[in-house]
């Protein structure tokens, strides 16, 4: 060991130690990228030291309006400027960013509110009402809430919280940033989609999402200036933490609210979109656009696909197109995607159809992870063989550092070293994964998750349904779609129309079921309910 025996003097200090922190890349961007062109928006468009300015006002209206370090800030915003503003002006002040699912229904933001504790809510003037309602039902203090209108989009404002331009005025553009003391501190609370009941609160910090920036370019092969399409949403794993990366590479983030056909195409052709992230769904509406909608462009479009299996077939289309499509896969837990299904030149030889089917893989892990494998139930690796099962484990500094107020959890999701993803999956000869199955029987439909017990708790809530399961219908527009199997109570009749009406007074309209069969599930001799089989209808 020699000198390294004796480290006297070789400590940390001010000099040599920095807490990692994704706020770095914009303080430095305002200084290195200074007039580059960081957010555009409709016709807003903004330099970064523009948008480092903002950011600065959005933390020091924050701190005068209360917001202490440690504190929540949510939002209930799609993906305009102030999302991505408040990405960084939240932690900026040393809070911590809850982005809320803006298709959830009322009770669930209402418990949302209550358990991240929220002290301040941005949000959009269309989700204000819903908004005010779930205030309503809150038992803990109502947070203070700020309407921000978008006028691009001809959402006007509503007028009875304060505007988002107006709590922004009174800020300092010269604030200084509070950043962390340690790298571990929180940045942001996300909330699961609730697939084993109430929605788990995943609690990530500076350092993991700092390296989430720093892993992903080298993925995405990127260089300097790309244009990223927000298409994935901001308030889903904080857009796989691309928002937070753009400015160490001098990006010009391009919002988009929403998510069709003609607005991506529109926006490559006239705005030279580089780069977005989107979920199988967004690929199929590329696929099936209208021939007006589609707009010609001379250059790749390099696209990140994450939240369910692509199928193959989509793939082979987009692929032809001009999108260079890659599979990436990843959870809330895990800041978004960490795994990504790096391309052997090898496989070029294949035919197409053989390439897509890879392509579809979840493949290896991205280069910030330690490690990302299948595991069985006795955390051992299982055989490389394409066939045998297991769970995939994950390790690394891109991992949560738990869930909120919720120990339990948090100690069985990192039972054995390893972030157990309840995600099965084998793994071929290469080492590549592929997931074949999914534990819990969760649903993703259009990348978000869908509890199959949130919905059959719905609907076992009406009158006449004796026995009810919901599993996995194969959709071409959303990948998944919920369908609910149910068992009448003797002597009730009921129809498809009026159950599904059933659900969307209790459920976010995109967790309600497409189909009701009606008929005697089958059970096991425990009166067990074989899901297997009723999935068996769809193969």
């Amino acid at each position: 060991m020699g000198w390294m025996r004796d480290e006297t003097g070789l400590d940390k200090c001010a000099a040599n130690y920095v807490p990692l922190t994704p706020l770095s890349h914009l303080a430095r961007a305002a200084k290195v990228f200074t007039d580059h062109e960081a957010l555009v928006y409709g016709d807003i468009r903004r330099t970064y030291v523009q948008y480092h300015a903002r950011v600065s006002q959005l933390a020091s209206a924050l701190s005068m309006a209360g917001v202490q370090p440690g504190d929540v800030v949510a939002t209930l915003l799609p993906n305009i400027p102030a999302q991505a503003e408040a990405h960084f002006g939240v932690p900026a002040c040393g809070a911590v960013l809850n982005t809320i699912n803006i298709r959830l229904d009322v009770d669930t933001i209402a418990y949302i509110f209550d358990h991240g504790e929220a002290k301040v809510v941005l949000c959009d003037s269309q989700f204000l009402p819903v908004c005010m309602q779930a205030i309503e039902l809150m038992d803990g203090d109502a947070p203070l809430v700020v309407e921000v209108p978008d006028p691009v989009a001809g959402v006007p404002e509503i007028g009875e919280q304060i505007d988002y331009e107006t709590f922004l005025d009174a800020g300092d553009p010269n604030f200084e940033w509070m950043l962390p003391e340690d790298e571990w501190e929180s940045i942001s609370l996300n909330y699961t989609s609730g697939t084993t009941g109430r929605p788990k609160g995943v609690v990530c910090h500076h350092r993991g999402a700092y390296l989430m920036t720093t892993g992903t370019p080298i993925t995405w092969r990127m260089t300097l200036h790309p244009r990223y399409l927000t298409i994935v949403p901001l308030f889903h794993c904080n857009g796989w933490n691309h928002t937070w990366m753009m400015p160490m590479i001098g990006g010009t983030v391009v919002c988009c609210r929403d998510i069709t056909a003609a607005a991506i195409y529109d926006a490559i052709a006239d705005e030279g979109i580089t780069h977005f992230g989107g979920a199988p769904i967004v690929l199929n509406l590329l696929v099936n656009a209208k021939p007006e909608d589609v707009r010609e462009f001379d250059h790749t479009v390099e696209v990140f696909t994450a939240g369910a299996p692509p199928a193959p077939s989509t793939l082979d289309a987009i692929g032809k197109l001009g999108f260079n499509v890659q599979q990436v896969y990843g959870l809330t837990e895990t800041y978004g995607h960490v795994t990504e299904c790096l391309w052997n030149e090898d496989w070029d030889a294949l035919p197409e159809d053989e390439q897509a089917a890879i392509k579809a893989r979840q493949g290896v892990a991205l280069p910030q992870m330690e490690d990302i494998t299948v595991l069985d139930d006795d955390m051992q690796q299982v055989p490389m063989d394409g066939k045998t099962q297991g769970q995939i484990m994950i390790r690394g500094n891109s991992v949560m550092k738990g869930y909120l107020k919720n120990p339990d959890a948090t100690a069985k999701a990192f039972k054995g070293g390893y972030f157990h993803s309840e995600d099965i999956a084998v793994q071929h000869p290469d080492g590549w994964m592929q997931i074949s199955d999914r534990a819990k029987d969760i649903i993703i439909s259009g990348g978000e998750n869908i509890s199959s017990v949130e919905v059959e708790g719905a609907l076992m809530g009406h009158p006449d349904v004796m026995l009810c399961a919901v599993v996995a219908m194969p959709d071409d527009k959303w990948g998944e779609v919920p369908c609910a199997f149910v068992e009448l109570k003797e002597g009730h009749t009921n129809d498809e129309a009026t159950l599904i009406a059933f659900t969307r007074e209790r459920l976010a309209g995109f967790k309600c079921p497409k189909k009701v069969v009606f008929g005697e599930l089958p059970k096991t001799s425990t009166g067990k309910i074989q899901k297997f089989e009723l999935r068996k209808t769809f193969k």
